[in-house]
């Protein structure tokens, strides 16, 4: 076959993403799939975003990456979960209709010039450590300078229900073995981790009369920058809770789940467990709640968030028929567990280029990761490393303080994945200002240098910063004493002191409107932006103040942790955290670092709770 730039195997969320942006680059590309009707198929939950995962999706957005646009135009319920805190740890999400979002991926791709060849990639092919293309599984050569690698869950992916096991990469979809077996012979040394699914239910046969609803949001937060409001009918979701009866069914059948019964080896995410996980590992609760989840405006289908199970069927229905709401549900695909094959990433490069061959990237779950907004991330990082790689093309600064996704592949490359790795607000030491409002102002300007962003894109954003930039030229230029700020309903005291609008915005509960008053000027600026300039006159003395913080932290290090040190009741760490670092006992602060899942923002916590033990104690 003709010679391409780029060959990405599978057509996942990673590999649609790094085919679309490698074509944004000029590369000439391919895309090889087992199967070509399923391209952007959203496998397991038919949501995008939420915390950590919504910022992802921004700055995907932000470098003209297409899964915000396609979430958008598929959405049925959008939220934006924490609207009631800052918009540091705010996550905009959309449950979406699963057949609208594979339309939507599969449209945008097919404006672009790429081939797609659908079989199964069977082989690498190199000569002199430098990949030249793959081999498909009924011997064709499809030639490349350069491969991307997004094999999802398909590596000798392995589906349990209780004591049944078929070899799968997804339900009803044969995995791809052959790859596997030939990597190790490049030196490849593959580990195995879990993931979950819950039993999808018959939506005509749950009584949603007696369920709690979640309506969409009144005034939907979009995932894509470039969108204005959702394009199609919004739905509510039913709510209901498991019970003593569910956790007593389940109990009884421990022995029957694939994973208790011992028949998988592989490592699951403790962050987001199945229901026997649940139910053992939380004894002492005696209900968790479920999110009935509709998978479509045009399907009956509806998915049970937070009951993923490796039960049999049988048991399944036992347990799933005592839940209120769903004595009668009719289950149209039992809940399963999946295995398949990771590489640890620690042994990848920033770009994600493999050390086993030059010019082969990795993205995705086979990286360790989880999740569509991990994977898609990953893809597109992938593809920029290609187009550096291929065109010397502009690097895009991926770190720990410009963004998300710089947060995310710091974390696979330097501590490598002993679970499925999943993004959390919390693994951000600069969270502040990586906030999902601004993932434009960080990566657009590099994006477009680099040539990832198109012209019309950045035409777009540039819009966006002019009007900006004269809302801050107008707050900036305000000087309001405490008498005319009453005059708007602000008490700014008794110390006389005059406050451009800035400083105005950063005081809690001070709105657009009150500054309206005060400077009629502003009637005629753009409400969005003034929004945006209000979001950075919020944060403007905490960035700095977590920046002195993390500057400190970095210096000392070397800190010693007393041996007694008690890590229960420090704000800022989950339990899991306490547990970790209770049984490793670090002697430093730099050894806590390197143990696993102990975020910079715990880290940070740490630090303060020595000092103010210290200064207790000098006292």
């Amino acid at each position: 076959m003709k010679q391409f730039d780029v060959v990405v195997v599978g057509g996942g969320h990673a590999g649609c993403e790094a085919l679309h942006a490698a074509c944004r680059y000029g590369l000439k590309a391919a895309l090889v799939t087992l199967d070509k009707t399923k391209v952007g198929v959203m496998s397991c939950n038919p949501a995008i975003g939420g915390l950590g995962k919504g910022h992802l999706v921004r700055e995907i957005d932000a470098l003209d990456g297409i899964m915000g646009l396609a979430a958008d135009v598929s959405g049925i319920q959008f939220r934006l979960l924490n609207r009631s805190k800052g918009p540091a740890v705010q996550g905009p999400r959309t449950q979406s209709d699963r057949g609208l979002y594979l339309k939507a991926i599969q449209a945008i791709l097919a404006k672009e010039d790429f081939a797609l060849i659908e079989g199964e990639v069977s082989a690498l092919m190199s000569g002199s450590g430098v990949v030249t293309g793959v081999r498909l599984s009924d011997g064709s050569e499809v030639c490349a300078r350069t491969v991307i690698l997004t094999a999802g869950t398909f590596m000798r992916g392995t589906i349990h229900i209780g004591d049944q096991r078929v070899s799968a990469g997804r339900m009803g979809e044969a995995s791809a073995n052959e790859l596997s077996v030939q990597m190790e012979s490049l030196g490849a040394t593959f580990g195995r981790l879990k993931t979950g699914t819950p039993p999808r239910l018959n939506g005509d046969t749950i009584n949603w009369q007696c369920l709690e609803v979640q309506p969409a949001d009144d005034d939907p937060v979009m995932l894509s920058f470039l969108s204005k409001s959702p394009s199609v009918k919004q739905v509510v979701c039913g709510i209901t809770h498991t019970n003593a009866n569910t956790h007593d069914t389940i109990r009884k059948n421990l022995g029957r789940s694939a994973m208790y019964g011992g028949h998988i080896s592989g490592i699951g995410p403790r962050y987001c467990p199945s229901i026997e996980d649940k139910v053992v590992r939380f004894a002492d609760k005696t209900s968790h709640q479920i999110f009935l989840e509709p998978e479509g405006l045009s399907t009956n289908s509806v998915y049970p968030n937070g009951i993923s199970t490796s039960l049999p069927e049988d048991i399944q229905y036992q347990y799933v028929r005592s839940i209120s709401g769903l004595e009668g549900v009719e289950i149209l695909q039992p809940g399963y567990a999946i295995e398949y094959d990771f590489l640890n990433p620690q042994g990848l490069s920033s770009d994600l280029e493999s050390g086993l061959l030059s010019g082969l990237f990795l993205a995705g779950q086979i990286n360790g990761t989880t999740g569509y907004e991990e994977a898609a991330s990953q893809g597109l990082v992938a593809a920029i490393g290609v187009a550096k790689r291929l065109l010397g093309a502009a690097p895009i600064q991926f770190d720990r303080s410009t963004s998300y996704i710089g947060v995310m592949i710091d974390d696979l490359t330097s501590r490598g994945a002993t679970e499925p790795y999943r993004m959390f607000t919390s693994r951000a030491e600069f969270r502040l200002k990586l906030r999902a409002d601004n993932a434009d102002q960080r990566l657009t300007d590099q994006g477009y240098t680099s040539g990832c962003v198109s012209s019309e894109r950045f035409a777009q954003y540039t819009e966006k910063i002019e009007k900006l930039t004269a809302c801050r030229h107008s707050l900036s230029d305000m000087a309001v004493s405490p008498n005319q700020a009453r005059v708007a309903g602000i008490d700014l005291g008794l110390d006389g002191r005059r406050r451009n609008g800035h400083e105005l915005l950063a005081i809690p509960g001070v709105s657009i409107q009150q500054l309206r008053v005060l400077e009629p000027s502003l009637i005629d600026r753009d409400i969005e932006a003034l929004k945006q300039a209000g979001r950075e006159a919020l944060y403007v003395t905490y960035i700095e103040r977590q920046g002195r913080d993390i500057e400190a932290l970095a210096r000392d290090l070397s800190i010693q942790i007393p041996t007694a040190f008690e890590y229960a009741g420090i704000s800022g760490l989950s339990s899991e955290m306490i547990a970790k670092l209770s049984e490793a006992r670090p002697q430093t602060l730099g050894a806590a670092k390197n143990i696993e899942g102990i975020t910079p923002a715990a880290l940070t916590a740490v630090f303060l709770r020595l000092k103010t033990q210290g200064l207790r104690e000098a006292i």
